[in-house]
């Protein structure tokens, strides 16, 4: 890490695309989720695993719960943190199946998966931000 300008201010410094992901994290409103894949096909760079590694490794600076897997699966270890901020914020859950490990629920991604449209929109001095109701007119391409 460079001691440059970020820690004089208190501030952590990251990787250039580092900044990238969790700024997008940042923009994804609550109640909403993008996948690993869809960050990293909004920003153009990068895929789902680079996205997943920047996560794990800087993600406690922002909403990391609204990052996710594109199958829906709550993060593994983290799932009953998540799961308050899921409830705390309205996001769309489907209820766990008694087949399913801990009965925990998933994402409803159908209904929960953001595209970013509101954030482009905003960027461009477009308007306030997203409602909470679907923003996206298409739904991005499922990524694992």
């Amino acid at each position: 890490m460079s001691e440059e300008s970020g820690p004089e201010q208190g501030l952590p410094e990251y990787p250039e695309y580092a900044e990238r992901v969790l700024e997008v994290a940042e923009l994804i409103p609550p109640g909403r989720v993008m996948t690993y894949g869809d960050v990293a096909e909004w920003l153009e760079e990068g895929g789902p695993r680079q996205v997943g590694r920047v996560m794990a490794l800087y993600g406690g600076a922002v909403p990391w719960w609204r990052v996710v897997r594109a199958d829906g699966r709550l993060l593994p270890g983290h799932e009953l943190r998540a799961l308050g901020h899921y409830r705390t914020e309205a996001t769309p859950l489907r209820e766990a199946g008694r087949a399913s490990e801990g009965h925990v629920p998933r994402l409803d991604m159908r209904r929960a998966r953001w595209d970013g449209t509101a954030a482009v929109h905003d960027a461009a001095g477009g308007g306030a931000a997203d409602s909470g109701e679907a923003a996206h007119p298409r739904a991005p391409e499922a990524h694992t």
